[in-house]
């Protein structure tokens, strides 16, 4: 066994631990973010007058699609690591085994009903008609190419979960050069707008998936299988749709609110639907280390819940909260002090600029307790509390339908409530994942 393709979590010191496995994850989530930002950037100097507000339009429901996909990953990635922290080798390779067929039929699944239903989606989204053709476009070639999102989503947390942060991240640097570089042919030399921003994502998604899987089955000995551990196993596809299933509907549930607030959005126009794509994807790069951190979490406590070492889990998961807390003061300096120039990357629309300066400016205030969501969800999910996954989505869901409504209806807030929106759901979301914690059940939700 190659001893850093696997990293054991159940002993040594848990900040050194959490940070050594963060840190490469943080990389490759950044680069992973660099995609978007590839596309944001250059459609929105590049793709015409309307190419960042069609590639805005259709995150959210992207995240919709691909949720399924993550939610499957995520509740493998959970077996895996209370399994192999239990010390059942055999048996965590039989679920990397069944993992192939959960991906298949997930990824195939949203693939196909995420282009049918392409245009009945942003009509109800109340797309504006002069982005439609761009939407519409770039959301059938990303959303088509879901399956492959799926099969990277799960090779990415088959080795997070035994310990290795690190390759995934290697193909996601190449990846991420290789995004650029396409960006550049498509969508500035070769003129292809949307359309060339969406072929090279996916073209870079298929790399970093690909090389994954060829270094984890070469490398990491928990992925060499034999025909036995590729057999199908009812009671291992029982257990992770029962995880995967609501973390899938969480994350569902998130995008689902995402894609509410988004159609208040789209009713401000374009200038505010810029404005809004470009403080959504800093907030995508700002909440990387807490996205990072969360994983870590999530991995460390699946490990040492499987080890029956629940008060180590305790440990990382409260010392986690100060790096948090030390993460959100300095972004929101950055926010305050650089906030125009900042949004000025994205578009040169002098009235978007504006808006989304003060945007990033209200949202900064929040950051503390999106972090806390990352923390505690993190472990919770660890530990196998998969029914507070969808109590979760539901409290975003509550939260950006019910402030969007609020908000809008209170004289002078207008547009600035769908910043306002996010950071109270942040707020509400946060409260309730560490009332969770601490009301203590989650010591009961081990699966291995």
């Amino acid at each position: 066994m190659e001893k850093r393709y696997v990293t054991d979590m159940t002993q040594g010191n848990e900040i050194a631990l959490l940070i050594k496995f963060t840190i490469p994850m943080l990389l490759g989530n950044l680069f992973q973010q660099f995609y978007n930002l590839a596309d944001t950037i250059i459609v929105g100097q590049f793709g015409g007058e309307y190419g960042l507000a069609s590639i805005g339009a259709v995150g959210s429901v992207n995240f919709l699609f691909f949720s399924l996909c993550m939610g499957m990953g995520a509740g493998v990635g959970i077996m895996i690591s209370q399994n192999f922290g239990a010390g059942k080798d055999e048996y965590v390779k039989k679920i990397v085994g069944n993992s192939i067929y959960i991906t298949l039929v997930a990824g195939i699944l949203m693939s196909v009903v995420s282009v049918f239903f392409a245009r009945p989606i942003l009509t109800i989204m109340d797309t504006p008609e002069e982005c439609m053709a761009d939407a519409l476009l770039y959301m059938r070639i990303v959303c088509g190419a879901t399956f492959l999102v799926a099969a990277y989503n799960m090779i990415s947390s088959i080795l997070r979960a035994l310990g290795d942060s690190k390759t995934p991240l290697i193909f996601l640097v190449v990846a991420c050069f290789v995004n650029v570089v396409l960006d550049l042919v498509t969508v500035v030399g070769l003129h292809m707008g949307v359309a060339g921003a969406a072929i090279a994502t996916v073209f870079s998604q298929t790399i970093a998936m690909i090389g994954s899987i060829a270094v984890g089955v070469k490398k990491n000995p928990y992925l060499q299988l034999n025909p036995s551990h590729k057999e199908l196993n009812t009671d291992i596809i029982d257990k992770a749709v029962r995880l995967g299933i609501p973390l899938a509907l969480q994350n569902a549930l998130i995008a689902f609110s995402c894609v509410a607030l988004q159609r208040v959005v789209n009713s401000f126009g374009s200038n505010v639907m810029a404005a809004y794509t470009a403080t959504g994807r800093i907030e995508q790069l700002v909440q990387q280390p807490f996205g990072s951190l969360g994983t870590a979490v999530s991995t460390f406590a699946g490990q040492n819940a499987g080890a029956k070492k629940l008060d180590r889990v305790k440990s990382g998961c409260i010392k986690s909260v100060f790096l948090v807390a030390a993460f959100s003061i300095l972004m929101i300096i950055v926010m305050f002090a650089f906030g125009e120039n900042i949004i000025r990357f994205f578009t040169p629309n002098a009235e978007a600029i504006r808006i989304g300066a003060r945007g990033l400016r209200i949202t900064s205030l929040f950051y503390f307790t999106l972090g806390l969501i990352y923390v505690f969800r993190g472990m919770l999910n660890g530990v196998g509390d998969a029914a507070f996954a969808l109590i979760n989505g539901l409290i975003e869901v509550v939260g950006r339908i019910g402030f969007a409504a609020i908000l809008m209806a209170i004289p002078g807030v207008g547009l600035w409530g769908c910043w306002y929106t996010n950071g109270l759901t942040w707020a509400i979301t946060g409260l309730g994942c560490v009332l969770r914690y601490l009301k203590g059940k989650w010591r009961t939700k081990v699966f291995a």
